[in-house]
């Protein structure tokens, strides 16, 4: 009996020792950033069907998106404040000069039309975008139909997955 047991327990040990080793290892590509999530992570830009993300670029202080109106008829986006920055970590990251290349608001947007959203001075205290790391940024415009009016308002949200220039 007893020499089941020590066998037992040496069968334990082994593999306990082999897989500590394993831990240590993964931890240690963790600790080097070889195992970085982000880094393995494609660039992208998803609005969805409504909109289609041309080009897009994000910078520790600009934002820069170009978007064409996929909604099939004309809208109108009334003012800068109709669009809204966040980052991922969901703290203040603005942008105070929001334009749209170009165009002074009210800016109406054609089917098919490509515009740049260019956003300047762009700040976040909880942000820390840092140039050659991944970074997210959520967009969200409001906007209504030519047809419609101002009363029937929607929302477009997207995001901008890219590293930072």
């Amino acid at each position: 009996m007893a020499r089941k047991s020590q066998a037992a327990l040496e069968f334990l040990t082994t593999y306990a020792w082999a897989f500590l080793v394993i831990l240590i290892m993964v931890g240690a590509l963790a600790y080097f950033g070889i195992l970085k999530p982000s880094k393995l992570l494609p660039d992208r830009c998803n609005f969805g069907s409504e909109m289609g993300c041309v080009d897009y670029k994000i910078g520790t202080a600009t934002l820069n998106l170009r978007l064409k109106n996929n909604i099939g008829e004309a809208i109108i986006i009334p003012a800068a404040a109709s669009i809204v920055l966040s980052s991922e970590s969901g703290t203040g990251y603005d942008c105070t000069s929001k334009t749209i290349t170009g165009k002074i608001f009210p800016v109406t947007w054609n089917a098919g039309q490509i515009l740049e959203f260019a956003g300047a001075a762009c700040v976040g205290t909880g942000a820390g975008f840092v140039v050659g790391e991944k970074a997210k940024v959520f967009m969200t415009i409001n906007y209504y139909d030519v047809k419609s009016g101002s009363a029937y308002t929607h929302q477009i949200a997207g995001e901008a997955f890219t590293t930072v220039t």
